[in-house]
């Protein structure tokens, strides 16, 4: 069984990087840096319906072809964790009117570093009986694991814990600590994510000067990339992402590491000088020698604004979720920069989705 999965996943892995290599070849020849991930237990965030039959209690999908529900008791792909999870939070839940009733939904985010949030979602409003329920079940839970629990309902928000773990990432020979929040973006994949990492840190071994990342999240790369740069600006305009990178860079004890809460559009602007943002105070750009610029768009990758901007560095990693929107950004980069490297990472095992990262040097 493990041997045929084995051989089943090197050959999807193996078609993913042919149709990367065929995408990519206008503008790189060479061969990709491939990333594999585990067959298995590789995704650190799972959601799931809860269907009520009769006394019982099941997670359930959806087939997204035929939109037809079926039962889920074990989920291989997500974690370990919320694999052992998944069984004993049901058998908590099932017997308890007030942690059962109206409850529609179940997301788990868990970590390499073994803590776990389960957010449970009702339509009803929660009170303090069901908080002492959940408390309850918190501390059963943890007499095996590491938990917190949240109840969300309409306009509401009851935490039991915390609405974040702590993750431990290894990344070359150093552990790096990220706070995870709840309903915020994070790497899904957290074992092909620290390949990732390395693999950024090693284009950029041989750079100096300043780096500038735009959609910095929580600082998933600006961090590990802070050692092979004077000094990292980061952009990131969600609000919980900003405050997770701040706790971030303190508890990793990063001194070189600034965050702006800014769209990726208003760096461009305040970049030329056509906007102050009070949001930049303490962040003299004038005084960067950026040299270099790392972009992890979304899938709709970037706009013709941004791209003109990055154009303008003499080194671009760019991380892609979307090889399309990647190649179509590159049909307008191959003016000014080549690309020197390119890495396939696979996030998502056993889908179509392929993601991607290139190393692009302005041209002489």
């Amino acid at each position: 069984m493990q041997a045929n999965m084995q051989k089943d996943y090197q050959a999807q892995l193996n078609n993913k990087a042919n149709t990367l290599s065929a995408m990519l070849a206008p503008y790189y020849r060479d061969d990709l840096d491939v990333f594999a991930s585990p067959p298995q237990h590789y995704r650190m965030r799972a959601e799931f319906r809860v269907w009520h039959e009769g006394d019982d209690l099941y997670h359930i999908m959806f087939d997204q072809a035929t939109k037809q529900k079926y039962r889920v008791d074990a989920f291989p792909p997500a974690s370990e964790t919320i694999n052992a999870l998944m069984t004993r939070v049901l058998e908590l839940i099932t017997p308890s009117d007030v942690l059962r009733k109206k409850l529609f939904q179940i997301d788990y985010l868990s970590g390499l570093s073994g803590q776990c949030v389960i957010s449970l979602l009702y339509h009803r409003q929660l009170d303090d009986t069901w908080e002492q329920a959940a408390n309850d079940m918190r501390e059963t839970l943890n007499q095996t694991f590491n938990v917190s629990v949240i109840g969300r309902a309409r306009k509401q928000k009851r935490i039991i814990g915390n609405d974040f773990i702590i993750e431990s990432l290894p990344v070359n020979s150093k552990t790096y600590q990220f706070k995870h929040i709840e309903n915020s973006f994070t790497q899904p994949n957290a074992e092909v994510n620290c390949k990732m990492l390395e693999w950024a840190i090693a284009q950029s071994k041989p750079l100096s000067g300043d780096l500038l990342e735009l959609y910095c999240g929580a600082g998933n790369f600006s961090i590990p990339l802070a050692s092979e740069f004077d000094s990292v600006v980061g952009t990131e305009i969600a609000k919980p992402s900003v405050e997770a990178a701040q706790y971030n860079i303190a508890v990793n004890k990063i001194d070189n590491v600034q965050i702006a809460r800014l769209s990726s559009e208003e760096f461009v602007q305040a970049m030329e000088g056509k906007r102050e943002f009070e949001r930049l105070k303490g962040i003299d750009l004038t005084s960067k020698n950026f040299t270099t610029v790392l972009v992890d768009p979304p899938r709709a990758g970037l706009d013709p604004d941004t791209l003109a901007m990055i154009s303008q560095f003499e080194h671009i990693i760019y991380i892609s979720c979307n090889p399309n929107t990647l190649v179509d950004n590159l049909s307008a980069l191959s003016k000014t920069h080549e690309v020197t490297r390119a890495a396939l990472f696979d996030q998502f095992p056993f889908t179509d989705h392929m993601e991607s990262g290139v190393f692009l040097r302005r041209k002489k």
